[in-house]
This record gives C-alpha cells, structure tokens and sequence, in this order.
C-alpha cells in the first residue's frame, strides 16, 4: 500500500511538472538601454552587459538605442564586441523620436539584427574632429577610414553598403520605415514585445556558427546602469566635468590664499581629478585650458602685487576665453552651454574679488599683537615722570614698560602711548 501511495504521489508530481514547465529553465533576452553620448562609459556599460550575457548563455542581448553619436575609439569598442559576441546583439533604435546619429549608425550595422522604431531615424554618420580643425589630406584619410569600415561591417552583416557610404560621406540620413526599405535594417516595430515576437525564428549568424532565434518563451530582462556608470555617464558631461573644474580651481585658489584652510584644498583637488577623468572623454583644446591657467596665475598674482585690478581683469578675459575654447569640436554635444560658463566665469571673479576685499581689510586691521598693538593704549603712570625728572614706569595692557614723556606725568595719572622704541614706550596724558 505504501508502494502504491509512493508511485501515485511521483506520477501526479511529474504531471504538475510537465503542466507547469519551470521558468529557471527558460532562457533570458537581455534589454539594455544606451542612450546618450558614445563614450568611454557607455563602452563599458555595454561590454559588461555583453559579457554577462555570456555567461548567463542569454538567447539575444537587445540594445535599446538612441544616440546623436560621440568618440570613434568607443564606437569601434563596442563594434568589435558586437561582432565577437557569442551572443546575438540586436541593435533597436527606439523609442520614437530617438535617432542613431554618427557612431550610432556603425553600431546599428554591426548588430546581428537590426530594428528601428516607426518616428525614428538613422545616418549622418560623417566624421568630425574631435580636438580642432583637420588640414584637407587629413580629413580625407579620417573619412575614407570611416567608409572602409562601416563597408566592412555592411559586407560582414548583409546589409546596404552603399547607403551606409554616403551616411558617412554625405552624411545622408534616412527614417526607420526608408531605412527598411534600403535594407539598412531587419525589422520595423512598433515596441518591445512586437520586436521580440517578429525576432522569433530569425536566424542569425555569431562567431560559433548559425543559429535561429528563439524569442517567444524566453524571459526579458530590463539591465539597468548602476550607480557607477551613472555616476561616471554625469561627470562625462562637459557641462558639468567644467563645473567641477571651476569648483576645483576656486579650491585650490582658497587654499593657496589661506594656507591650511584645508576643506578648500581637499574639495578642490577631489573635483580637479574628477574633471580630468572627464576630459580624457571629452575633445580638450589644450590652449583654452592654458588660458584658463594662466587666469588662475593672474588672480593669484592680484593678491601679491599692487596692480590697481589690471591682473583681476586679465585673469577674467583669460578665464572667458578659455572657457570657450576648451572643448573645441563642431559636435554641440561636446560644447560647453555658454549659460554654464557665464555664471561660472561671474562666481569665480566673485571669490577673487571677496578674497582682494578681505586681503586689504586684514592688512588695514590694526594688530591685535605685538609691540604695534601697545600704540593708541591707554594705561596708568606708576610715579612721576616727563619733562625735566627722569624716566618714568607706566602700566599698560598688563605689563610694566618704562615710558618717557614730553609733558609733566603725576603718578596714577591715565597715559595714552603715541610710540613704542624697543623696550621704551613715549607717552603722553590721555
């Protein structure tokens, strides 16, 4: 009986088991969401996430894009993953209204699959300098560079080599629905779960061999950026890596002015790092940084020498202008806002002119020690001194001091001190 009991309580287990299949054996899409400039962080974010999807043995990772483009170096990064990716990447510009720009359409081209959202559009993929004006031979070298490669990536992945030249040269551009039609693209959808059910059954060919999706039981997992990245995605924003330079410099500026203040100091080197890591992302033009240097030196020098403001003035025409050199790159998105650099340029004359104000204030104070400070006291004569008697004593600020008058002193009498010489202080009646 209690056989039988066993074997009925297996079968209806195996039933259940069969009814229900278990969602842990139901393979994972990876949805990853890139939006904004490609950089360094972005790279990073992605190649994490592809690396992850590796080990989980995922059935696609889809990156959700919309960028205006950024760096090559990032962008060639992230291509040479996604063509490396053991994983099938699909590329889905979305939602409507964003746009793979510039870097964007390499990275749409390099995808196993790629899919647009309709109000969506791709291209402009020209080159730009990223750190001042490139000579004619220059240009022409960068240009056919960027044309062989994103022909390459057309020929590797079947899709429209032609169009994807004059992206980059002519910086063509085209909508989602042009775009399928040109075969830029692999599918038209309208959202997320039309692109998963339209990927299903689609085959794609990755690094081990060909292999055919399979989209429609597989479990979607929205990956979001973690702080770091996040962290790090801000700070490379040059708006705010030349706040923290400002930040930094108005740091070290109070620290210099006021040795061991020590909070300026620390502030001011922890946001000067940080803005460093943000230029190694961003196209420096080393002479507005040099400028904005040298506005630092003339500051500093307002405080040491006597130049009636014309260094004050120097150092903000210095800072103005470095300011809108330091990121020089026809790109808008790696251009600083020019209502970013006013109110930085105002605060940082600001701090200068408070400290001049408050160096001439303290230099005007009267000691509060020291012999000098003994000058315009008022103590007691102790004896009778001045005029034809000798020497006399008086008592001031606690202490005895011999004391001299041009007038008659009577002991007891109040004496106000007009000089002190040495040890010797001349008095006279107060």
């Amino acid at each position: 009986m209690a056989n039988l009991l066993r074997r009925l309580l297996l079968l209806a287990a195996a039933i259940l088991i069969q009814a229900f299949p278990s969602h842990s054996s139901a393979k994972e899409i990876l949805y990853v969401k890139a939006e904004g400039v490609v950089n360094p962080v972005m790279a990073g974010y992605l190649l994490d996430n592809f690396e992850d999807a590796a080990e989980r043995d995922a059935e696609a990772v889809v990156i959700q894009l919309d960028t205006p483009g950024g760096l090559d170096l990032s962008m060639r990064d992230i291509v040479k993953a996604m063509l490396a990716s053991e994983v099938p990447v699909v590329v889905y510009v979305a939602p409507a209204g964003s746009r793979a720009g510039s870097a964007g359409v390499f990275m749409t081209y390099a995808a196993d699959i790629a899919a647009m959202a309709p109000g969506t559009n791709i291209g402009s993929a020209h080159p730009v300098s990223m750190g001042g004006e490139m000579d004619e031979t220059m240009a022409e070298k960068v240009e056919n560079d960027a044309v062989a490669y994103i022909k390459g990536i057309a020929a590797k992945r079947g899709r429209n080599a032609e169009w994807a030249e004059l992206a980059v040269r002519e910086s063509k551009n085209i909508t989602a629905e042009e775009a399928l039609k040109l075969g830029v693209i692999n599918i038209l959808a309208a959202g997320r779960d039309e692109l998963i059910q339209k990927l299903d059954g689609m085959k794609v060919d990755t690094i081990t061999g060909e292999r055919a999706l399979s989209t429609s039981g597989s479990r979607v997992v929205e990956v979001e950026m973690d702080l770091r990245y996040r962290i790090l995605g801000a700070i490379s924003n040059p708006n705010v890596a030349y706040i923290l330079m400002i930040l930094g410099l108005i740091g070290i500026y109070f620290e210099l002015s006021n040795p061991g203040a020590v909070y300026p100091g620390v502030i001011g080197a922890v946001s000067l790092i940080l803005a460093f890591y943000a230029f190694q992302t961003l196209p420096v033009n080393y002479a507005g940084f040099i400028l904005i240097g040298l506005g630092v030196v003339f500051f500093i020098l307002e405080l040491m020498i006597v130049s009636y403001g014309l260094l004050a003035i120097a150092g903000v025409v210095s800072l103005f202008f470095g300011s809108l050199m330091l990121f020089d790159s026809p790109a808008p998105y790696f251009r600083i806002s020019i209502w970013v650099i006013l109110p930085a340029v105002i605060l940082m004359t600001a701090v200068v002119i408070w400290a001049m104000l408050y160096a001439v204030r303290v230099h005007r104070r009267r000691p509060v020690s020291g012999a000098d400070l003994l000058v315009g006291s008022v103590g007691v004569a102790s004896g009778d001194f001045g005029g034809d008697e000798l020497d006399g004593c008086v008592y001031v600020e606690g202490e005895y001091w011999n004391a001299v008058s041009d007038v008659p002193v009577k002991d007891g009498e109040k004496v106000r001190v007009v000089e002190v010489r040495g040890l010797l202080l001349k008095v006279t009646k107060a």
